[in-house]
């Protein structure tokens, strides 16, 4: 930052930061000034401040998304969060959007994962521990109804069980690949898998509550 704040100035960039871990989002002028108890005018003046300080970055002039920045001018970490379901149950279809399914949620950095309707599963033992994916991580996944060979993917096995595996498409059935030898290549006919997701990353951390955060990382 390039210079000092005021106090307003130091009210204002800390009330958008409480504002984006709450709700993910900007604030209209509206509410920063029902919010902050000042005039659309003052929340204004006090934004193009903080722009002109280096402290946020807006898109275009009319815009309200603004862009937290740390100090080397990017967009600070805890502003690229995004909040991401974990699904307690995968069914038939895409669970992302049933939030009956829901098991609460973390976040993760927006840039790390980018993607719309992104979802975590909770992994249960370790057949995948030679790609990293250990019991207990959250696998991070796009959803996804196809595969690729190779893609390790969160399938549905016999519209009752899911499970994290390694996809591969033969002539005449599909294997699902675990990454530890002491488990065996399952293999199913075409009609008793379904595809759910396709996995991007996992977030390994000793637990969460209703939201929480932990280690990412990025698989594909």
């Amino acid at each position: 930052m390039t210079a000092e704040l005021t106090p307003k100035q130091q009210d204002m960039l800390t009330y958008l930061k409480d504002r984006f871990r709450q709700t993910g989002s900007s604030p209209s002028l509206r509410t920063a000034a029902a919010d902050l108890g000042i005039s659309h005018a003052a929340v204004a003046q006090t934004l193009k401040a903080l722009e002109d300080k280096g402290c946020i970055r807006r898109e275009g002039r009319y815009s309200r998304t603004i862009h937290i920045l740390d100090q080397t001018g990017d967009v600070d970490i805890s502003h690229r969060q995004k909040q991401v379901p974990v699904i307690g149950r995968v069914t038939a279809g895409l669970p992302m959007y049933a939030q009956q399914e829901w098991d609460g949620s973390i976040l993760v950095d927006a840039q790390l994962f980018p993607g719309n309707n992104l979802f975590a599963l909770r992994i249960q033992g370790d057949s995948m521990k030679g790609a990293g994916i250990l019991d207990r991580d959250l696998a991070v996944c796009e959803p996804r109804q196809y595969a690729r060979d190779n893609e390790i993917v969160v399938a549905l096995i016999h519209h009752e069980e899911a499970t994290v595996k390694r996809f591969f498409l033969k002539k005449d059935h599909i294997e699902l690949k675990p990454e530890n030898p002491d488990f065996e290549i399952q293999t199913y006919g075409f009609g008793d898998v379904l595809i759910q997701g396709r996995v991007i990353g996992i977030v390994r951390s000793c637990g969460f509550s209703e939201t929480g955060s932990g280690t990412a990382e990025r698989t594909a």
